[in-house]
């Protein structure tokens, strides 16, 4: 399950998780080999946020820690995290996931604050693993970083 912040207000008008054409997850994840088995069964190399409807055929799925679309994650509040965070334990309780990927640890830190005793590293039996946001506001990574987190979280799922 890939979590994010929250969703922006682009892609929720189009319907899709990460619709801007600038976000780097759809040709990160689509060159990384965790989506090998999605690609394939696709029948195609490139993936794309329509996509998003198809990936939990192939075990993948998405939510966010905060479900109020805004066009900054930035206005996303503490009070907001509180609020939402419970909300989040619920659906991701309901989905079962065997992994919790988080979209960055401005993703990862409020939940972990709020459902997540110290040092514990799973949630309602799924391992936790925390990649970079792929939002091109997050430039402190390239292409190349999102795509090795996400051969690294093919790796953490085998293990």
């Amino acid at each position: 399950m890939f979590v994010g912040i929250n969703p922006s207000t682009y892609s929720v008008a189009r319907g899709h998780y990460f619709a801007r054409k600038q976000n780097r997850f759809w040709p990160a994840f689509s060159r990384s080999v965790l989506s090998e088995e999605v690609r394939r069964g696709l029948g195609r190399d490139q993936l794309g946020p329509e996509d998003d409807v198809r990936l939990p055929a192939f075990g993948f799925g998405f939510t966010d820690v905060v479900k109020v679309p805004s066009a900054n994650a930035s206005s996303v509040t503490p009070a907001m995290y509180g609020e939402w965070v419970p909300r989040l334990q619920d659906r991701l309780r309901a989905a079962a996931p065997r992994v919790i990927c988080f979209h960055g640890v401005m993703a990862y830190r409020p939940f972990a604050k709020h459902a997540l005793p110290a040092g514990e590293e799973t949630f309602a039996g799924a391992r936790i693993f925390v990649a970079p946001n792929p939002s091109p506001a997050n430039a402190h990574f390239t292409l190349e970083d999102q795509v090795s987190a996400y051969d690294r979280l093919a790796a953490f799922l085998l293990s």
